[in-house]
C-alpha cells in the first residue's frame, strides 16, 4: 500500500528516497521514445522550453525539440485544448519525442546577455508559432522519459553544446511591449496578456526563462505553472468582487483524462472551496483512497496550498467563468480522480477539465439540497465521506437558514 505521504509529494521527494519509486516505474515506457542518432537534433520548437528545479539556484535549462517535426506538427505538442480526445499512452507517445537540450545557468543570469544559449532561449520564448530549431549536444541524449505531476511528459535529454533558431520567431506585439517594460510587475504582465488573449502555456515560458516582472529571475518551470495560474485568478478575483452575484444554483460536470468535476456555482459573494478525492488505484493512491481539502474567503489564499498546482488549475477556469458572466458566487469544486488516470500528464488536466467542465450545459436547482444529491450521483464516494469536509455547503446551508428567519 502507497504512503498517503505520496498523493501529498507526487514525486516531489518528500519522502526522502532519491528518485520517485512510482515515478520511476514509468521509465518502462521509454521504449517509445524516439533513438537519437548522433549528437544532434532539429525539429520545429512549438515553441517550447524547460527550467529544471534540481541544483537550485543553478538550474538546468533549454529548448524543447521534437526531432524532424513539421510547424504543423509542432502546434500540436504544446497545446492542451486541442488533446482532448487523444487517449492517455497517445499523450505520452507524443510527448516523449520532445529532447531536452540542457545548459546550466544561475536564476540572476535572466537580464544577462552574456550566455548565447541563454539570449537564444528567451528569443524561443517570445514567439507564438513554432520556430524552426537544432541544438548540438556533447553527447546523444539520454533515453528517458520524465513524469510529474505538476509538468506534462517529456522525452530524452543531454547536455548541449550549442543551438540555433533557423528562423526569426514570431513575436505578439503586447509580448514584445512587456517583456521589454522592466518597470512592470510580473503579476500585472501576466494580467496584460492574458487579457490580450496569449495563451497561459506562452506566459509560462515567458516567465520562466525571465522576461517578465522588474526583478527577473530563472524561474523552474514547475513552480512558473502555478506562479502564472495564481496571479492571473488573483486578478481576476479581486475584479469579480464589484459583480453582483448570480441569481441561482447552478451545477456542472465533466470528465477529463479519468478526473471527473463537479462544480457548483452559488449565490454568495465570492469564496472557493476544493475536495480532492484520490480513488483507490490511481497513479498515487495505491490500495486506499485520499480526501484533501482547500478554501479561500473574498479575501483571498492564505499561503501556499496543501492541495498545490492543482488547486490554484482548477480555480482559474472558475474566476474565467465568473468574469466572462460578470458575476460572483460561492463556487465548491469536487474532482474525483479515478484509476483510469494511470500515468501522471501534468497540472495541466485539471485546468482544461475545469473548462471543459464550465462549458457544458449546466443543471439549475431551487435547493442546495437538491444540488447535492444530484451532485452525489455521479460521484463514486460515499457522500458520508467527503461532506463532512465541505465547510462552504455547511456554510451555505447555515446561512440560508439564517436568512430565512431573518425575514419572517
Amino acid at each position: 500500500m502507497k504512503d498517503p505521504l505520496c498523493i501529498k509529494c507526487k514525486g516531489k521527494g518528500l519522502c526522502g528516497r532519491p528518485r520517485c519509486p512510482i515515478l520511476e516505474k514509468f521509465k518502462s515506457l521509454q521504449s517509445i521514445s524516439p533513438v537519437i542518432s548522433g549528437d544532434s537534433v532539429f525539429g520545429a520548437s512549438p515553441p517550447a522550453l524547460f527550467v529544471g528545479s534540481h541544483g537550485y539556484p543553478r538550474v538546468s535549462a533549454g529548448p524543447l525539440i521534437p526531432p524532424l517535426a513539421t510547424e504543423n506538427e509542432a502546434l500540436l505538442f504544446e497545446d492542451p485544448s486541442a488533446w482532448g480526445n487523444m487517449q492517455i499512452e497517445d499523450i505520452i507517445s507524443m510527448r516523449s519525442r520532445m529532447v531536452r537540450a540542457n545548459t546550466s545557468l544561475h536564476i540572476k543570469d535572466a537580464r544577462s546577455k552574456e550566455n548565447p544559449l541563454l539570449v537564444k532561449a528567451q528569443e524561443l520564448a517570445l514567439s507564438s508559432k513554432p520556430v524552426d530549431t537544432e541544438a548540438w549536444f556533447f553527447k546523444a541524449p539520454k533515453q528517458e522519459l520524465k513524469f510529474d505531476a505538476v509538468l506534462t511528459p517529456m522525452g530524452p535529454s543531454g547536455l548541449m553544446k550549442n543551438f540555433e533558431l533557423a528562423e526569426n520567431p514570431d513575436v505578439p506585439k503586447k509580448v514584445d511591449y512587456l517583456v521589454y517594460d522592466t518597470d512592470a510587475l510580473a503579476k500585472d504582465a501576466v494580467t496584460e496578456l492574458l487579457n490580450s488573449d496569449v495563451s497561459t502555456e506562452h506566459i509560462t515560458r515567458l516567465f520562466s526563462i525571465g522576461l517578465l516582472g522588474k526583478e527577473r529571475k530563472i524561474v523552474p518551470t514547475r513552480w512558473s505553472i502555478t506562479a502564472v495560474d495564481d496571479m492571473a485568478g488573483k486578478e481576476l478575483a479581486d475584479r469579480i468582487r464589484d459583480f453582483p452575484w448570480v441569481s441561482d444554483i447552478k451545477l456542472f460536470s465533466g470528465t477529463h483524462f479519468g478526473n471527473h468535476f463537479e462544480v457548483l456555482i452559488l449565490p454568495r459573494a465570492y469564496s472557493f472551496e476544493l475536495i480532492e478525492i484520490w480513488l483507490p488505484k490511481t497513479v498515487w493512491s495505491g490500495e486506499s483512497s485520499w480526501i484533501g481539502e482547500d478554501s479561500e474567503s473574498l479575501d483571498g489564499k492564505k499561503g501556499y496550498s496543501p492541495l498545490a498546482g492543482g488547486y490554484y488549475a482548477s480555480r482559474l477556469p472558475v474566476l474565467e467563468y465568473l468574469t466572462e458572466i460578470k458575476r460572483q458566487a460561492a463556487v465548491f469544486v469536487l474532482r474525483e480522480i479515478t484509476p483510469d488516470y494511470w500515468a501522471p500528464l501534468g497540472v495541466w488536466v485539471v485546468r482544461e477539465g475545469m473548462r471543459k467542465a464550465l462549458q457544458n450545459p449546466p443543471k439549475t436547482f431551487d435547493s442546495l439540497e437538491a444540488a447535492v444529491s444530484d451532485l452525489a450521483e455521479r460521484v463514486k464516494t460515499p457522500k458520508s465521506e467527503w461532506m463532512p469536509q465541505a465547510k462552504m455547503l455547511s456554510d451555505f446551508r447555515f446561512q440560508t437558514t439564517l436568512d430565512f428567519f431573518l425575514k419572517t
